[in-house]
């Protein structure tokens, strides 16, 4: 079986040759903004602009990181709505269904732009050129690290260092890890397309939190004492876990509240500043219920789990720790990129 042009566009995947696999098709647009502008795209404040679905893991990670560092005031984000049509990404959540400042409805036409018969899925996060409205790179992973180590003349003042050069070859590590058995482990179960297929994953899976809930058992965070990137990378799956991957992709040895390392872990980085106040939670749970009708053809959304749990104590500062390091928290959202209330986990009264 073939991925229909919505499937690659959802999950930019393939699947294996005998159709059972979920495959992550990882061919991105590896441009790099840079410092010096070594790829024609050098830093600029306000040249570009960051485009995100709230719904989207990939995505997320990058709006934790920009707000950790503060770069609010140097690189605009577009939100993309919860839901999108076949050909990708739209803006429907902006007066008239159009981007305020690149002036297109959805993100494929700033793909089409630079590479006018574009072969691949259009993703977010992508970060545009304003003044071309071109798309400069679609590639997740690089995009956050470049914005710890490229945009460090424009981070805020008591910026978290998420990608501390002397522990690089660790976040590596444990992020490349994180990414095969965690990130991309809930959707080889949920995409498998036979038995065996998901049996495999739903055990490479569990196995693999297993170990890091081992791992995070004696220490605060996943590579030294501070939030690092490898941190943002786990937590943007781990707060999904229950209301959808559970359920909606068949991950449902156990819940993530009943896992209670992890669960702990979580609820530690949810209640951070930069963390819990960027996840929306209904465009999360529309998204995956609405979008994967192959998955769930009624497009019935649930209206579990109970998520006020999320704000219960958790006890991780016994183990010791600094959230920031050196550093400070950041400061309010910035205006017009807050959360809904009734979109999030609601605060104890």
């Amino acid at each position: 079986m073939s991925p229909t042009a919505q499937d690659a566009h959802d999950r930019p995947g393939v699947y294996s040759q005998d159709g059972t696999e979920y495959r992550r098709d990882t061919r991105y647009i590896t441009t790099r903004i840079t410092a010096d502008g070594r790829d024609g795209y050098p830093v600029e404040p306000g040249r570009y602009r960051l485009v995100v679905a709230r719904a989207c893991p990939w995505a997320n990670r990058a709006i934790i990181v920009r707000r950790l560092l503060g770069l609010e005031p140097v690189l605009s984000m577009g939100v993309c709505g919860p839901t999108h049509d076949e050909r990708s990404w739209t803006f429907d959540l902006d007066p008239g269904g159009v981007d305020p400042v690149l002036g297109i409805p959805r993100i494929r036409d700033a793909y089409l732009a630079r590479f006018p018969d574009y072969p691949r899925g259009i993703t977010v996060p992508a970060i545009v050129d304003v003044p071309t409205g071109q798309v400069v790179t679609n590639d997740f992973a690089q995009l956050t690290l470049d914005l710890s180590t490229e945009w460090t003349a424009h981070h805020r003042a008591g910026a978290p260092d998420l990608y501390p050069e002397h522990l690089r070859d660790e976040i590596d590590e444990v992020a490349d890890v994180v990414y095969r058995d965690v990130n991309n482990g809930v959707y080889r179960c949920g995409f498998a397309g036979d038995q065996e297929s998901y049996d495999a994953a739903f055990h490479r899976l569990f196995d693999r939190l297993d170990r890091l809930s081992e791992r995070l058992a004696s220490r605060r965070y996943l590579v030294g004492d501070t939030i690092t990137e490898a941190d943002v990378r786990l937590f943007t799956t781990l707060v999904r876990f229950d209301a959808v991957y559970h359920g909606h992709f068949k991950c449902n040895r156990s819940t993530l509240a009943a896992m209670p390392v992890l669960w702990a872990y979580a609820r530690d980085l949810f209640q951070t500043p930069g963390f819990g106040d960027t996840v929306d939670f209904v465009h999360i749970k529309r998204h995956y219920y609405e979008v994967h009708r192959d998955l769930n053809p009624r497009g019935i959304v649930p209206l579990g789990p109970d998520l006020s749990g999320w704000w219960a104590p958790h006890a991780r500062e016994q183990l010791g720790g600094r959230p920031f390091g050196d550093g400070t928290p950041p400061g309010p959202v910035a205006p017009g990129e807050e959360v809904p209330a009734e979109h999030t986990a609601p605060r104890p009264a």
